[in-house]
């Protein structure tokens, strides 16, 4: 389905979907210099709506800004503000937000540190990341034998544009072998997570995931999960995953801002658990769960 939407926020203007361009020599569209984030609406019961954990969406781009040199020139309040705008000028109670900012047109090369910082805020209707058959009944996912860069080859807790080539190569790897999803190993072999979402395990009442120093990025629904277990008597824990760890869980879930709560039920040929999800996924943690009980900010 392609996107479709009515406004843009451009560089601190409103402007029709359509219009909202950029020039072919842009910088970040030959070299990656971009950094961007993900973030989600729900419509709540009581017809508002509500953006889940935007303060630490805000903050994570804001880190990305200052990760790789060059920052958003704009405050912190202003694109708090400036998403909330986007999501009421499209009329979307439900919707996915994508705030990109990235180096424009100026000096072309690797070093241009002159090139100006622009910043573009989109929404549009999105449902499930991975389908709504795959939250119902699970995905199935293969190891990529592409690896997850390593914390001095990439900044991987910066949500860089050029880092998503890494997964693009590994998506279309398992894609094209029939999988849903790609799970990603680090250079030393461990667990990392999936193209573009973190990873639990589940044995019992333990949740583990991988530890935040493996070069993961910090994923926002990741803690969000992690502390909605705590709270309902789950041990959840960052722990060095094996493959075997994979293969002998009870249950398998991927968690990110635009995949929410995704259950896993193969990997590599192996049923995971039961080969269909369970309670974790599907019951304590799920997603709207989430976002009813912890931080949210209201929108119209």
């Amino acid at each position: 389905m392609a996107l479709q939407g009515k406004k843009i926020w451009l560089d601190g203007e409103m402007v029709d979907w359509d219009k909202a361009q950029v020039h072919v020599l842009t910088h970040a569209l030959h070299y990656g210099t971009g950094y961007f984030e993900g973030i989600r609406c729900y419509a709540l019961d009581d017809g508002r709506s509500a953006v889940f954990r935007l303060d630490e969406h805000v903050r994570r781009l804001f880190d990305s800004g200052k990760i790789l040199g060059f920052p958003l020139p704009y405050p912190f309040d202003r694109v708090k503000s400036a998403i909330m705008d986007v999501v009421r000028a499209n009329g979307l109670k439900e919707c996915y937000i994508r705030p990109v900012a990235f180096l424009g047109l100026g000096e072309m090369g690797l070093y241009a540190p002159d090139n100006p910082v622009h910043l573009a805020i989109a929404a549009w209707s999105w449902g499930a990341y991975l389908g709504d058959e795959g939250i119902k009944n699970g995905i199935r996912a293969k190891v990529s034998s592409y690896t997850r860069h390593h914390v001095n080859v990439m900044m991987t807790k910066s949500k860089v544009s050029g880092n998503y080539i890494n997964s693009v190569l590994a998506k279309t790897e398992v894609k094209k072998a029939g999988y849903d999803e790609a799970i990603m190993l680090d250079p030393a072999g461990f667990v990392a997570e999936a193209t573009g979402m973190n990873l639990f395990t589940v044995n019992g009442r333990r949740l583990r995931t991988t530890p935040d120093y493996a070069g993961i990025l910090r994923g926002i629904t990741r803690d969000a999960v992690m502390q909605v277990a705590r709270e309902g008597g789950y041990e959840a824990e960052e722990y060095p995953l094996t493959r075997y760890d994979l293969y002998t869980a009870d249950e398998v879930f991927l968690t990110g801002t635009a995949a929410e709560v995704t259950p896993v039920r193969e990997i590599d040929g192996r049923p995971i658990g039961a080969g269909k999800p369970d309670d974790v996924p599907r019951g304590k943690l799920e997603e709207r769960e989430m976002l009813l009980d912890h931080p949210r900010d209201q929108v119209a």
